[in-house]
């Protein structure tokens, strides 16, 4: 038993119904969906087994209904972009489901025909399109393989950096602190030399008179320092006239 729409205006199967409203035989406003999709769950009440596939048929159509008829009702309305996508992937999928039932009735006729199944009237040749040449053997695939891992480029032993560790922002402190106790009053430039003696990299130098000017900064900060500069770019002068030196733990 098949399911068949049964109205006031239209009596017949589903797919029947549909032809006629897209060739405009049939109005889709004279059809009650609501009441055609009440008649479909009452006569899947009474089936024994749930019929997935026929379902599947039904919904398609149906949502191809619902379509038709949402558009005659409201031509003017604006949908989002993402509605406007999902309009169009379910006529994608409707075309697709229509292509599909057409080509299953050529299928069809081959299936019941005897074109599958026919013996064949003589055998097939086979015509041979590649063969290893003779001088292709086990060894000298074998060769050929260990000739390509050797020009591969050997894996190189990075060399190893060592990283003297930088005089610490709390050491610094400690020791413009100690130097400005004795002097009282000092030239910046002066102090910052006095950690280059030696043998330093120009990185090294460049990073101990950056500590050198932090640690200024925050003795200024503290209330322990007092800087002046006379002109931009020119030496700053340090002094102090009480210095108590920090402790750090």
């Amino acid at each position: 038993m098949s399911f068949a729409v049964k109205t006031s205006v239209f009596e017949g199967p589903l797919d029947l119904l549909l032809s006629l409203i897209e060739k405009r035989t049939l109005l889709i406003n004279d059809i009650s969906l609501a009441a055609v999709a009440d008649d479909y769950l009452a006569y899947l009440k009474n089936l024994s087994e749930f019929p997935s596939k026929d379902v599947a048929h039904f919904l398609l159509v149906a949502s191809t209904l619902v379509l038709i008829k949402s558009r005659s009702l409201l031509p003017e309305f604006a949908l989002t972009s993402d509605e406007e996508a999902d309009v169009r992937d379910l006529e994608m999928r409707l075309t697709l489901y229509k292509e599909a039932q057409r080509l299953s009735k050529h299928l069809q006729k081959a299936l019941t025909g005897n074109a599958l199944h026919a013996p064949l009237k003589s055998p097939v040749e086979r015509e041979i399109v590649f063969a290893p040449h003779k001088t292709i053997t086990t060894n000298a695939l074998l060769e050929s393989v260990r000739g390509i891992i050797a020009a591969l480029p050997k894996p190189e032993t990075l060399k190893r950096a060592v990283v003297e560790t930088v005089m610490s922002l709390e050491e610094m402190m400690g020791r413009l602190s100690e130097r400005i106790t004795n002097a009282l009053k000092m030239r910046f430039s002066d102090f910052a030399k006095s950690h280059h003696e030696g043998k330093h990299t120009p990185q090294e130098k460049k990073v101990n008179t950056i500590v050198s000017f932090l640690a200024m900064l925050e003795l200024v900060k503290q209330g322990i320092l007092s800087v002046r500069q006379h002109e931009r770019f020119s030496d700053i002068e340090m002094e102090t006239d009480q210095v108590s030196v920090p402790k750090y733990s």
